[in-house]
């Protein structure tokens, strides 16, 4: 297999699952490095640090989960019930189970790693809902409840049914 994005974008994927599951301090380039199947100096040749690849990881996911919700968002043969439902899924539903446990507690112990990166994304997607639905009051309403019911419900099949409830609830404003 090649160094290439291909490569690059495995690496980072598992990066991430990595860090979640053992924590920012406790994983080295080592278990990464096992878990993604590429040697330790292949791995250095990717990244040259730990913390370089830590936020190059989270930015991806960040990066993925913004472009799927604008995707979703932007499908404007589905209804609009839909395409919220869809935007959220893949912004906060796919969070849940052990992400949601691990992953805000890895983002709080390092916040200078990701400088800014916690406050940017969610404020783009912010505006990707506020556009779609015409109002930032109403936008604002769903993702206060998408964040409430990520910490209530333990599945995605949960959080979607749940959202689907608030987002009929706005939609028939």
């Amino acid at each position: 297999m090649t160094d290439g994005p291909p490569r690059r974008d495995q690496v980072l994927a598992t990066a991430l699952e990595v860090f979640v599951r053992f924590g920012y301090r406790k994983t080295s380039m080592d278990d990464v490095a096992q878990a993604a199947e590429i040697s330790r100096p292949g791995l250095y040749f990717l990244f040259a640090s730990k913390q370089e690849l830590f936020r190059a990881a989270v930015v991806r996911a960040l990066e993925a989960d913004l472009a799927a919700a604008e995707s979703a968002l932007s499908a404007y043969e589905k209804p609009e019930t839909q395409r919220l439902l869809e935007a959220f899924d893949h912004w906060t539903g796919r969070y849940l189970g052990a992400m949601t446990r691990d992953l805000p507690a890895v983002l709080e112990e390092n916040p200078t790693q990701l400088s800014g990166l916690a406050d940017e994304y969610p404020r783009r997607f912010a505006a990707l809902i506020e556009d779609a639905l015409g109002n930032p009051d109403l936008a604002q309403t769903l993702i206060s409840a998408a964040i409430g019911i990520k910490h209530q419900v333990g599945t995605r099949e949960e959080f979607r049914a749940r959202m689907e409830v608030a987002i009929r609830v706005i939609a028939e404003r």
